[in-house]
């Protein structure tokens, strides 16, 4: 199992998120700690090697350190806007 770490960006995005898209975000990054890398995937073509995964209309941006076995979620946002934030 993996242990998971938010980033103050990611979990200020939850906090100002409504009660139920809370649960939706908390619910799949939690899924994360059984399976980092689910089917849905997919590596971002960045220097940090970072993964995204999708969550309705929402995208969750994560880096995993296996020798740690920890995955940090970087970044949550809108599917529009997300993108132009990673650098």
């Amino acid at each position: 199992m993996f242990k998971i770490e938010l980033k103050p960006k990611a979990q200020k995005f939850i906090k100002s998120q409504p009660k139920n898209i809370q649960k939706q975000l908390i619910k799949r990054i939690e899924s994360l700690s059984a399976n980092p890398y689910p089917s849905n995937c997919k590596m971002l073509h960045s220097k940090e090697k970072l993964f995204r995964i999708r969550s309705g209309s929402y995208r969750i941006i994560y880096q995993v350190q296996h020798e740690k076995l920890l995955i940090i979620i970087a970044l949550i946002g809108h599917r529009g806007s997300i993108y132009d934030k990673i650098g």
